[in-house]
Protein backbone atom coordinates (compact mmCIF):
# COMPACT_ATOMS: atom_id res chain seq x y z
CA UNK A 1 0.00 0.00 0.00
CA UNK A 2 0.97 3.41 -0.66
CA UNK A 3 3.54 4.93 2.24
CA UNK A 4 1.32 8.50 2.29
CA UNK A 5 -2.14 6.45 2.86
CA UNK A 6 -0.78 4.27 5.36
CA UNK A 7 0.31 7.44 7.54
CA UNK A 8 -2.64 9.10 6.80
CA UNK A 9 -4.44 5.92 8.32
CA UNK A 10 -2.35 6.26 11.14
CA UNK A 11 -3.10 9.56 11.74
CA UNK A 12 -6.78 9.07 11.49
CA UNK A 13 -6.39 6.11 14.03
CA UNK A 14 -3.97 7.26 16.76
CA UNK A 15 -5.71 10.74 16.93
CA UNK A 16 -9.14 9.77 17.40
CA UNK A 17 -7.43 7.31 19.86
CA UNK A 18 -5.64 10.17 21.43
CA UNK A 19 -8.80 12.10 21.81
CA UNK A 20 -10.97 9.51 23.30
CA UNK A 21 -8.04 8.68 25.91
CA UNK A 22 -7.53 12.06 26.93
CA UNK A 23 -11.20 13.22 27.42
CA UNK A 24 -10.88 10.08 29.87
CA UNK A 25 -8.04 11.00 31.39
CA UNK A 26 -8.54 14.91 31.29
CA UNK A 27 -12.37 14.05 33.03
CA UNK A 28 -10.75 12.00 35.75
CA UNK A 29 -8.30 14.28 36.73
CA UNK A 30 -10.73 16.82 36.75
CA UNK A 31 -13.39 15.12 38.83
CA UNK A 32 -10.81 14.08 41.53
CA UNK A 33 -9.31 17.52 42.27
CA UNK A 34 -13.17 18.53 42.00
CA UNK A 35 -14.09 15.48 44.39
CA UNK A 36 -11.21 16.05 46.37
CA UNK A 37 -11.46 19.73 47.15
CA UNK A 38 -15.08 19.95 48.13
CA UNK A 39 -14.56 17.11 50.64
CA UNK A 40 -16.73 17.87 53.76
CA UNK A 41 -15.58 15.99 57.35
CA UNK A 42 -18.07 13.11 57.79
CA UNK A 43 -20.65 13.65 60.04
CA UNK A 44 -20.99 9.40 61.20
CA UNK A 45 -18.63 9.30 64.06
CA UNK A 46 -18.17 5.77 62.78
CA UNK A 47 -16.55 7.11 59.55
CA UNK A 48 -14.32 9.10 61.23
CA UNK A 49 -13.02 6.38 63.40
CA UNK A 50 -13.07 4.18 60.45
CA UNK A 51 -10.38 6.67 58.98
CA UNK A 52 -12.63 8.63 56.67
CA UNK A 53 -10.91 12.21 56.36
CA UNK A 54 -13.76 13.59 54.26
CA UNK A 55 -17.11 13.14 52.02
CA UNK A 56 -18.59 14.42 48.88
CA UNK A 57 -22.11 13.95 47.71
CA UNK A 58 -23.22 14.27 44.35
CA UNK A 59 -26.32 13.74 42.08
CA UNK A 60 -25.83 12.14 38.65
CA UNK A 61 -27.32 10.30 35.95
CA UNK A 62 -30.42 9.85 37.78
CA UNK A 63 -29.14 9.05 41.06
CA UNK A 64 -27.00 9.96 44.37
CA UNK A 65 -23.69 9.48 44.90
CA UNK A 66 -21.79 9.07 48.26
CA UNK A 67 -17.91 9.23 47.85
CA UNK A 68 -15.63 9.06 50.79
CA UNK A 69 -11.60 10.22 51.09
CA UNK A 70 -10.04 8.01 53.67
CA UNK A 71 -6.79 9.75 55.47
CA UNK A 72 -4.49 7.05 54.62
CA UNK A 73 -6.10 4.08 53.76
CA UNK A 74 -9.27 1.69 54.98
CA UNK A 75 -9.55 -0.87 57.38
CA UNK A 76 -9.86 -3.55 54.73
CA UNK A 77 -9.37 -3.50 51.33
CA UNK A 78 -11.91 -3.98 49.51
CA UNK A 79 -12.28 -6.79 47.04
CA UNK A 80 -12.76 -4.46 43.42
CA UNK A 81 -10.67 -1.57 43.61
CA UNK A 82 -10.05 0.26 40.34
CA UNK A 83 -7.49 2.12 39.44
CA UNK A 84 -7.05 4.72 37.22
CA UNK A 85 -4.17 4.88 34.86
CA UNK A 86 -4.68 3.29 31.33
CA UNK A 87 -6.26 6.53 30.31
CA UNK A 88 -2.99 8.19 30.82
CA UNK A 89 -0.85 5.72 29.42
CA UNK A 90 -2.97 5.49 26.13
CA UNK A 91 -2.92 9.67 26.04
CA UNK A 92 0.60 9.50 26.30
CA UNK A 93 1.69 6.74 24.38
CA UNK A 94 -1.02 7.50 21.46
CA UNK A 95 0.11 11.06 21.79
CA UNK A 96 3.76 10.32 21.24
CA UNK A 97 3.54 7.87 18.64
CA UNK A 98 1.35 11.03 16.38
CA UNK A 99 4.95 13.07 17.58
CA UNK A 100 6.66 10.24 15.48
CA UNK A 101 4.53 9.71 12.74
CA UNK A 102 3.60 13.14 11.74
CA UNK A 103 6.94 15.05 12.75
CA UNK A 104 9.69 13.01 13.72
CA UNK A 105 9.23 10.90 10.40
CA UNK A 106 8.97 13.95 8.59
CA UNK A 107 11.20 16.61 9.95
CA UNK A 108 12.40 17.43 7.10
CA UNK A 109 9.13 19.18 6.31
CA UNK A 110 7.14 19.23 9.56
CA UNK A 111 10.07 19.43 12.47
CA UNK A 112 12.67 22.20 10.74
CA UNK A 113 12.95 25.51 9.33
CA UNK A 114 16.00 26.30 8.06
CA UNK A 115 14.99 30.05 8.94
CA UNK A 116 14.64 29.36 12.15
CA UNK A 117 17.56 26.98 12.59
CA UNK A 118 19.73 24.92 10.16
CA UNK A 119 18.97 21.48 11.52
CA UNK A 120 19.05 18.09 10.07
CA UNK A 121 16.31 16.04 10.27
CA UNK A 122 18.37 13.43 12.61
CA UNK A 123 19.26 16.47 15.07
CA UNK A 124 15.71 18.04 15.24
CA UNK A 125 14.56 14.39 16.39
CA UNK A 126 17.17 14.15 18.67
CA UNK A 127 16.52 17.34 20.28
CA UNK A 128 12.90 17.00 19.96
CA UNK A 129 13.16 13.36 21.84
CA UNK A 130 15.91 14.80 24.56
CA UNK A 131 13.49 17.63 25.04
CA UNK A 132 10.80 15.40 26.69
CA UNK A 133 13.57 13.33 28.45
CA UNK A 134 14.62 16.77 30.31
CA UNK A 135 11.74 18.12 30.69
CA UNK A 136 10.70 15.38 33.36
CA UNK A 137 14.22 15.17 34.61
CA UNK A 138 14.20 18.68 35.40
CA UNK A 139 10.75 18.90 37.09
CA UNK A 140 11.09 15.39 39.16
CA UNK A 141 14.28 16.42 40.58
CA UNK A 142 12.83 20.17 41.32
CA UNK A 143 9.72 18.55 43.20
CA UNK A 144 12.36 16.54 45.11
CA UNK A 145 14.97 19.08 46.12
CA UNK A 146 12.19 21.67 46.57
CA UNK A 147 10.20 21.37 49.88
CA UNK A 148 7.73 24.63 49.41
CA UNK A 149 5.45 23.89 46.44
CA UNK A 150 5.21 27.58 45.83
CA UNK A 151 9.12 27.22 44.52
CA UNK A 152 8.37 24.17 42.82
CA UNK A 153 5.54 26.66 41.16
CA UNK A 154 8.15 29.25 40.32
CA UNK A 155 10.59 26.27 38.54
CA UNK A 156 7.93 24.88 36.73
CA UNK A 157 7.26 28.59 34.78
CA UNK A 158 10.73 29.17 34.41
CA UNK A 159 11.13 26.06 33.01
CA UNK A 160 7.92 26.63 30.80
CA UNK A 161 9.07 30.04 29.77
CA UNK A 162 12.61 28.39 28.78
CA UNK A 163 11.04 26.01 26.86
CA UNK A 164 9.14 27.99 25.10
CA UNK A 165 11.68 29.87 24.23
CA UNK A 166 13.85 27.20 23.09
CA UNK A 167 11.44 25.39 20.84
CA UNK A 168 10.97 28.78 18.56
CA UNK A 169 14.73 29.01 18.57
CA UNK A 170 15.07 25.25 17.23
CA UNK A 171 12.15 24.39 15.79
CA UNK A 172 9.22 25.42 12.82
CA UNK A 173 6.74 27.50 14.43
CA UNK A 174 3.68 24.80 14.66
CA UNK A 175 6.12 22.70 15.74
CA UNK A 176 7.70 24.33 18.19
CA UNK A 177 4.02 24.64 20.02
CA UNK A 178 3.68 21.05 19.63
CA UNK A 179 7.03 20.27 20.97
CA UNK A 180 6.39 22.31 24.98
CA UNK A 181 2.67 20.67 24.99
CA UNK A 182 4.73 17.34 24.44
CA UNK A 183 7.22 18.14 27.04
CA UNK A 184 4.41 18.95 29.60
CA UNK A 185 2.48 16.25 28.38
CA UNK A 186 5.17 13.75 29.50
CA UNK A 187 5.62 15.58 32.48
CA UNK A 188 2.15 14.21 33.48
CA UNK A 189 2.33 10.89 32.19
CA UNK A 190 5.78 10.17 34.13
CA UNK A 191 4.29 11.52 37.12
CA UNK A 192 1.49 9.07 36.81
CA UNK A 193 3.77 5.91 36.11
CA UNK A 194 6.68 7.12 38.28
CA UNK A 195 5.36 8.87 41.01
CA UNK A 196 1.45 8.53 41.43
CA UNK A 197 0.61 4.54 40.75
CA UNK A 198 3.92 3.76 42.86
CA UNK A 199 2.16 5.53 45.76
CA UNK A 200 -1.34 3.60 45.18
CA UNK A 201 0.72 0.29 45.04
CA UNK A 202 2.89 0.66 48.05
CA UNK A 203 -0.92 1.43 50.12
CA UNK A 204 -2.01 -1.62 48.38
CA UNK A 205 1.08 -3.48 49.16
CA UNK A 206 0.97 -2.28 53.07
CA UNK A 207 -2.50 -3.33 53.85
CA UNK A 208 -2.00 -6.88 51.99
CA UNK A 209 1.08 -7.20 54.31
CA UNK A 210 -0.61 -5.73 57.24
CA UNK A 211 1.88 -3.07 58.07
CA UNK A 212 0.42 0.47 58.57
CA UNK A 213 0.49 2.39 55.51
CA UNK A 214 3.43 5.11 55.24
CA UNK A 215 1.53 8.62 53.99
CA UNK A 216 4.35 10.03 52.51
CA UNK A 217 4.40 8.48 48.94
CA UNK A 218 0.36 9.29 48.81
CA UNK A 219 1.34 13.07 49.31
CA UNK A 220 3.92 13.17 46.94
CA UNK A 221 1.08 11.47 44.51
CA UNK A 222 -1.17 14.52 45.78
CA UNK A 223 1.27 16.77 44.87
CA UNK A 224 1.80 15.37 41.39
CA UNK A 225 -1.83 14.90 40.41
CA UNK A 226 -2.31 18.86 41.93
CA UNK A 227 0.29 20.10 39.04
CA UNK A 228 -1.17 17.44 36.34
CA UNK A 229 -4.43 19.58 37.16
CA UNK A 230 -3.01 23.24 36.06
CA UNK A 231 -0.83 21.61 33.36
CA UNK A 232 -4.51 20.19 31.31
CA UNK A 233 -5.34 23.43 29.73
CA UNK A 234 -2.04 24.48 28.57
CA UNK A 235 -1.70 21.26 27.12
CA UNK A 236 -4.94 20.85 25.24
CA UNK A 237 -4.21 24.19 23.73
CA UNK A 238 -1.17 23.27 22.53
CA UNK A 239 -2.86 20.18 20.75
CA UNK A 240 -5.16 22.58 18.80
CA UNK A 241 -3.00 25.67 17.93
CA UNK A 242 -1.77 23.61 15.53
CA UNK A 243 -5.16 25.08 13.22
CA UNK A 244 -4.84 28.61 14.39
CA UNK A 245 -1.55 29.91 12.77
CA UNK A 246 -2.56 33.39 14.33
CA UNK A 247 -0.97 32.22 16.96
CA UNK A 248 1.93 30.34 15.99
CA UNK A 249 2.73 32.45 12.95
CA UNK A 250 3.04 35.25 14.93
CA UNK A 251 6.06 37.44 15.29
CA UNK A 252 6.88 36.61 18.65
CA UNK A 253 4.64 33.50 18.66
CA UNK A 254 6.87 32.06 22.02
CA UNK A 255 5.42 34.62 23.62
CA UNK A 256 2.05 34.35 22.71
CA UNK A 257 1.80 30.83 23.75
CA UNK A 258 3.21 31.81 27.10
CA UNK A 259 0.54 34.36 27.31
CA UNK A 260 -2.36 31.89 26.85
CA UNK A 261 -0.66 29.46 29.38
CA UNK A 262 -1.19 31.94 31.80
CA UNK A 263 -4.75 32.01 30.93
CA UNK A 264 -5.49 28.82 30.90
CA UNK A 265 -3.94 28.23 34.39
CA UNK A 266 -5.67 30.78 35.88
CA UNK A 267 -8.76 29.70 34.45
CA UNK A 268 -8.64 26.41 36.13
CA UNK A 269 -6.97 28.03 39.16
CA UNK A 270 -10.87 29.68 39.33
CA UNK A 271 -12.54 26.71 38.76
CA UNK A 272 -9.99 24.87 41.93
CA UNK A 273 -11.25 27.74 44.03
CA UNK A 274 -14.43 27.52 43.22
CA UNK A 275 -14.72 23.54 44.40
CA UNK A 276 -13.34 24.62 47.54
CA UNK A 277 -16.43 27.60 48.32
CA UNK A 278 -13.99 30.48 47.02
CA UNK A 279 -15.08 32.99 44.48
CA UNK A 280 -12.47 34.89 43.37
CA UNK A 281 -13.98 37.02 40.54
CA UNK A 282 -10.97 39.13 39.71
CA UNK A 283 -10.16 35.90 37.97
CA UNK A 284 -12.02 35.79 35.31
CA UNK A 285 -12.05 39.73 35.17
CA UNK A 286 -8.59 39.86 34.61
CA UNK A 287 -8.27 36.74 31.96
CA UNK A 288 -11.26 38.20 29.91
CA UNK A 289 -9.43 41.74 29.93
CA UNK A 290 -5.89 39.41 28.80
CA UNK A 291 -7.92 37.85 26.29
CA UNK A 292 -9.31 40.97 24.61
CA UNK A 293 -5.54 42.72 24.59
CA UNK A 294 -4.22 39.73 23.30
CA UNK A 295 -6.87 39.54 20.39
CA UNK A 296 -5.96 43.12 19.42
CA UNK A 297 -2.27 42.39 19.47
CA UNK A 298 -2.37 39.35 17.01
CA UNK A 299 -5.41 41.26 14.87
CA UNK A 300 -3.57 41.39 11.74
CA UNK A 301 -2.23 44.96 10.23
CA UNK A 302 -4.49 46.26 7.53
CA UNK A 303 -2.20 45.92 5.11
CA UNK A 304 -2.65 47.19 1.15
CA UNK A 305 -1.41 44.99 -1.57
CA UNK A 306 1.02 46.15 -3.86
CA UNK A 307 0.02 48.04 -6.62
CA UNK A 308 1.36 45.43 -8.97
CA UNK A 309 -0.50 41.97 -8.14
CA UNK A 310 1.04 39.16 -10.29
CA UNK A 311 -1.23 37.37 -13.11
CA UNK A 312 -3.18 34.52 -12.46
CA UNK A 313 -1.12 32.41 -14.19
CA UNK A 314 2.24 33.39 -11.98
CA UNK A 315 0.42 32.37 -8.96
CA UNK A 316 -0.41 29.31 -10.26
CA UNK A 317 3.04 28.33 -11.13
CA UNK A 318 4.21 29.38 -7.41
CA UNK A 319 1.23 27.25 -6.28
CA UNK A 320 2.78 24.33 -8.29
CA UNK A 321 6.16 24.70 -7.27
CA UNK A 322 5.75 25.35 -3.44
CA UNK A 323 2.36 24.29 -2.83
CA UNK A 324 1.18 21.29 -4.66
CA UNK A 325 3.20 19.03 -2.73
CA UNK A 326 0.50 18.95 -0.12
CA UNK A 327 -2.50 20.57 -1.68
CA UNK A 328 -3.14 18.33 -4.71
CA UNK A 329 -5.22 14.93 -4.69
CA UNK A 330 -7.43 13.44 -2.45
CA UNK A 331 -4.88 13.94 0.63
CA UNK A 332 -4.83 17.90 0.32
CA UNK A 333 -5.14 18.78 3.97
CA UNK A 334 -8.58 20.28 4.42
CA UNK A 335 -9.42 19.63 1.09
CA UNK A 336 -7.67 22.49 -0.04
CA UNK A 337 -6.93 21.87 -3.40
CA UNK A 338 -4.04 24.75 -5.32
CA UNK A 339 -3.86 22.84 -8.79
CA UNK A 340 -5.96 25.37 -10.62
CA UNK A 341 -6.59 28.89 -11.23
CA UNK A 342 -10.05 28.12 -9.56
CA UNK A 343 -8.78 26.37 -6.65
CA UNK A 344 -6.35 29.17 -5.88
CA UNK A 345 -9.12 31.63 -6.05
CA UNK A 346 -11.33 30.06 -4.31
CA UNK A 347 -8.77 29.93 -1.10
CA UNK A 348 -7.24 33.02 -1.76
CA UNK A 349 -8.07 34.86 1.87
CA UNK A 350 -6.79 31.20 3.53
CA UNK A 351 -3.63 32.05 1.42
CA UNK A 352 -3.36 35.23 2.47
CA UNK A 353 -3.47 33.93 5.41
CA UNK A 354 -1.14 31.48 6.04
CA UNK A 355 1.21 33.68 3.90
CA UNK A 356 0.94 36.12 6.52
CA UNK A 357 1.47 34.15 9.38
CA UNK A 358 4.55 32.51 7.88
CA UNK A 359 2.70 29.01 8.55
CA UNK A 360 2.79 27.52 4.90
CA UNK A 361 4.28 26.11 3.71
CA UNK A 362 4.94 24.18 6.88
CA UNK A 363 9.01 24.63 7.79
CA UNK A 364 9.25 26.34 4.17
CA UNK A 365 10.77 22.71 3.50
CA UNK A 366 9.91 23.89 -0.29
CA UNK A 367 12.29 26.61 -0.05
CA UNK A 368 9.67 29.36 -1.00
CA UNK A 369 11.54 32.57 -1.07
CA UNK A 370 10.82 35.62 0.12
CA UNK A 371 10.17 37.30 -3.37
CA UNK A 372 7.91 34.88 -4.02
CA UNK A 373 5.53 34.68 -0.91
CA UNK A 374 5.67 38.35 -1.50
CA UNK A 375 4.73 38.64 -4.91
CA UNK A 376 1.72 35.08 -4.00
CA UNK A 377 0.50 37.26 -0.95
CA UNK A 378 0.09 40.56 -3.29
CA UNK A 379 -2.22 37.92 -5.83
CA UNK A 380 -3.82 36.76 -3.15
CA UNK A 381 -4.65 40.01 -1.34
CA UNK A 382 -5.71 41.10 -4.31
CA UNK A 383 -8.01 38.55 -5.27
CA UNK A 384 -9.67 37.63 -2.16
Amino acid sequence: MDAEYLRDLADLVLRFLHVVAGIAWIGASFYFIRLDLGLAPPKEPEDAEDGVAGEYWGVHGGGFYHSQKYLVAPRELPAQLHWFKWEAYTTWLSGFALLVVLYWLDADARLVDVSVADLAPWQAVVLSGGGLVLAWVLYDAACRLLRDDRWVAAFVAVLVVASAWAASELFSARAAYLQVGSMLGTIMAANVFFTIIPAHRELVRAKQEGREPDPAPGARAKQRSVHNNYLTLPVVFTMLAGHFPLTFGAERAWLVLLAIFALAAAVRHFFNLWHRGLRAWWIPAVVAAGAVALAVALAPEDEPAPAQAIADDEALLIASTRCQACHVGAAAPGGVMLDTVEGLRANAAGIERQLRAGAMPPGNATGMTDDERARLLAWAAAAG
